[in-house]
């Protein structure tokens, strides 16, 4: 049997809802659509993040690609950190 799940809205959120409704959507149905695709999201970022850690990257020896690999390990470090702000850039729209 399905829970009940029950919201506090605002202006915000209201105005999420009419655009996440305004093609004949139940307001449940937004809810629910927008909380799997939170999940979902939440998810590929945390795959990503694994599969960024994963990735063994050699100390010494390289070269540097016009500046690039040193950005990419910092991302790398960053994301090693917690910073999960470049992981917005592969979310969808």
């Amino acid at each position: 049997m399905a829970e009940t799940i029950t919201i506090r809205t605002d202006e915000e959120t209201e105005h999420a809802l009419d655009a996440l409704t305004g093609e004949g959507i139940s307001r449940s149905a937004a809810i629910r659509q927008a909380v799997i695709h939170a999940a979902e999201r939440r998810e590929r970022a945390a795959q990503l993040r694994r599969a960024v850690l994963a990735m063994d990257i050699p100390d010494g020896d390289w070269t540097e690609g016009g500046g690039r690999l040193g950005a990419m390990v910092r991302a790398r470090s960053d994301l090693a950190a917690g910073d999960l702000r470049l992981l917005y850039l592969a979310w969808p729209l």
